[in-house]
């Protein structure tokens, strides 16, 4: 995978800039068994930004808001192995430590001093490659990657955590579980920021927006067959929850607030409060 941050070329099948060198997505461009399941596996992980950037409305933006909330709430809580203070930041369901990269950005991102970081996913293909990447991009800064489930994952005391496009992976009996956990480890003052696909439970208004997105993801060069082919995939894999699920679900676990900061169709990003 390229490091360039060069925008230079397009995309083969759209009008969006993409980086020099980019693997592009093409896992659902031919068709699979109607049984296949999607998953993280080595297949997608070499794809994986190409996937997220054209299949994920407002992405970009989300991850870069992670480091102005991180400046505000982050209250360098806990001490490090070298006895100075720092900030500890958990990201759950890291994948290629997309989030961890936008905490570190030389643009407004923490300096190596500040920040001990523990980026945690269940796939060993997506958690190598991230070691590879932030290794060889942050090589001094104070960064885990963990290959577990966070199900059975014990959070240390910690001022943020960082929930992207991950619950909604988890079966909904699950959900509540591993949010209480993230509220227990937080300290006071310390902050959750929850990413999701969700639906409005409205029938007409789901469908809309569900129209709307796989337009979008028309725009971005996907094929007929490629879109078919992951909603196919991601039935029963992927299980969205409303915004009002959500908060509810947050203010049951104990944050005494919560709020939707950001909409991109049907993708959102909650913050809450401890």
């Amino acid at each position: 995978m390229s490091n360039t941050t060069d925008v230079d070329a397009k995309h083969p099948q759209s009008n969006i800039l993409v980086e020099e060198n980019v693997v592009y997505d093409n896992v659902f461009t031919t068709p699979l068994d109607k049984a296949a399941r999607f998953s993280f596996d080595e297949q997608v992980v070499a794809c994986f930004p190409d996937m997220i950037r054209r299949s994920v409305p407002g992405y970009g933006q989300m991850l870069a808001m992670l480091p102005i909330f991180a400046k505000r709430h982050c209250q360098a809580g806990q001490v490090n192995a070298e006895g100075k203070r720092v900030s500890r930041v958990y990201d759950l369901g890291c994948s290629l430590g997309g989030a961890t990269m936008a905490l570190l950005n030389e643009k407004g991102g923490f300096g190596k001093e500040e920040l001990q970081i523990k980026a945690v996913d269940i796939s060993p293909a997506m958690t190598q490659k991230a070691e590879v990447l932030l290794q060889q991009n942050y090589p001094e800064h104070d960064i885990e990657v963990i290959t577990a489930d966070i199900r059975g994952f014990e959070l240390e005391p910690c001022d943020m955590v960082i929930l992207n496009l991950t619950l909604q992976f988890l079966p909904p009996a699950d959900r509540t579980q591993v949010l209480q956990s993230i509220y227990n480890a937080l300290n006071d003052g310390g902050i959750l920021v929850l990413t999701e696909k969700t639906h409005t439970g409205d029938e007409q208004d789901d469908a809309w927006l569900v129209e709307r997105y796989y337009d979008f993801k028309r725009a971005n060069g996907y094929s007929e067959l490629e879109i078919s082919g992951k909603r196919n995939a991601l039935e029963n894999v992927l299980i969205t929850d409303t915004l009002d699920q959500h908060h509810q679900r947050l203010a049951e676990v104990g944050f005494n607030r919560s709020l939707t900061w950001f909409q991109f169709l049907n993708f959102a990003s909650m913050i809450a409060f401890k």
